[in-house]
């Protein structure tokens, strides 16, 4: 199916402007004027926003679905679901696994993504551990937590088959500077996460070539007058981009605002750092075999320990733009184009721009979801959208 979308203003990194006329065809944005084909389909998006797809970097999950799996099914089934809140391509979070490394899981992911034809579109891998700290592993359990070794990064880079896009470390942990250059040397970006690193050893640490924090402010020493620590080492690096969980509970917005005027529009980067219970606020789960629930709108493990999140993309913005009072193209950006960087996707995601993939969000004026297009198809639109057939 074509489609062309009329009327509406586009948002992306670099403002709102009005738009032209976009067509999607062949899975391609182009722009156009109101000369079409016989059987294009029309959308009418005068009282609309139009957004890029949203890309969520650090997700383990949403609608019930696990990433962090061994059966590849049921990351298909999250692409589909994933459009629901406005994603239209991800990175597939895997963790850790007890006394050992999740090669399971992680060929289960290269199979999805070798697989996948419809809805959001799965970049590649984010494998958040296991070289992580013991004093800010979070939710992640003691059993899973490794040191950096070169077999097993060589065992990890193998399985992944070239998808493996982000790798979060803890960069104080013996051996990580050797792990950190080959994983460098084979085109994957690190990030410095899940750490107990000092400002010092976290500024070295950069300079090895980390150029990502994971969720800034979680499982980090925290920012002091004295000890600027991990966070410190950050806000002064330009080519770090950081993470943060625009869910209000796992940072207050006050504090996301400070966060964005250190790292700015370019640098900061929404993520909902999801679990399977996501869309599903009254669910029981797992994250990583650890029961855990929903108290409150947030995923906590049975001894109370927060764990992931139940935030989903589209209230991410929302809360970006109206608890921490960022402009909207800002805000877009966030969700967009930075983290579209991140995947080393920015050549075909993240703008809207004749050549990009048609992944468009539709909004209303009040940011709620209208309809979510995955490479030129509709793959999510409420009760009530509708298309015109030109004939």
């Amino acid at each position: 199916m074509e489609i062309f979308i009329r009327g509406g203003n586009i948002v992306d990194a670099r403002g709102i402007r009005q738009n032209p006329g976009l067509k999607l065809s062949g899975g391609l944005i182009s722009y156009q004027d109101n000369n079409l084909q016989d059987g294009f389909k029309v959308i009418d998006a005068s009282d609309f926003y139009i957004f890029p797809g949203f890309i969520d970097v650090h997700t383990h999950g949403g609608g019930g679905f696990d990433l962090h799996t061994t059966n590849p099914q049921e990351i298909l089934s999250y692409c589909k679901w994933a459009p629901s809140t406005g994603v239209t391509s991800f990175l597939i979070g895997v963790v850790g696994i007890p006394n050992g490394i999740p090669i399971a899981q992680i060929q289960a992911a290269v199979n999805a993504i070798e697989r996948y034809q419809e809805g959001a579109e799965p970049l590649g891998i984010h494998l958040e551990g296991p070289y992580i700290s013991p004093e800010k592993r979070g939710a992640h359990d003691t059993s899973w937590l490794r040191t950096p070794d070169i077999d097993e990064t060589n065992s990890i880079l193998q399985a992944s088959k070239g998808h493996l896009r982000l790798v979060t470390i803890a960069p104080e942990l013996p051996n990580a500077r050797n792990m950190i250059s080959l994983l460098i040397d084979n085109g994957v970006r690190v990030s410095i996460g899940h750490t107990n690193s000092t400002y010092e050893q976290a500024l070295e640490a950069i300079g090895w070539g980390i150029t990502h924090a994971t969720h800034c402010f979680n499982a980090m020493p925290p920012l002091h007058h004295r000890e600027p620590g991990t966070l410190g080492a950050i806000a002064e690096s330009p080519q770090v981009m950081g993470e943060v969980i625009a869910d209000g509970v796992h940072v207050h917005p006050a504090v996301v605002k400070i966060l964005v005027k250190a790292l700015g529009s370019d640098r900061t980067i929404v993520i909902t750092d999801a679990l399977s219970a996501a869309g599903c606020p009254s669910m029981e789960f797992t994250f990583g075999g650890q029961k855990a629930r929903v108290i409150d709108g947030a995923a906590r493990l049975e001894d109370g320990r927060l764990t992931g999140s139940v935030l989903t993309m589209d209230q991410a913005l929302r809360n970006m733009v109206e608890k921490v009072e960022v402009e909207l193209p800002d805000a877009v950006r966030m969700l967009t184009l930075n983290p579209a960087i991140s995947a080393s996707a920015e050549s075909r995601k993240g703008l809207i721009e004749s050549g990009y993939d048609a992944d468009l969000v539709l909004m209303n004026q009040n940011l709620q979801l209208v309809a979510t297009i995955c490479k030129g198809k509709i793959a999510y639109a409420i009760e009530g959208f509708s298309t015109k057939e030109i004939t």
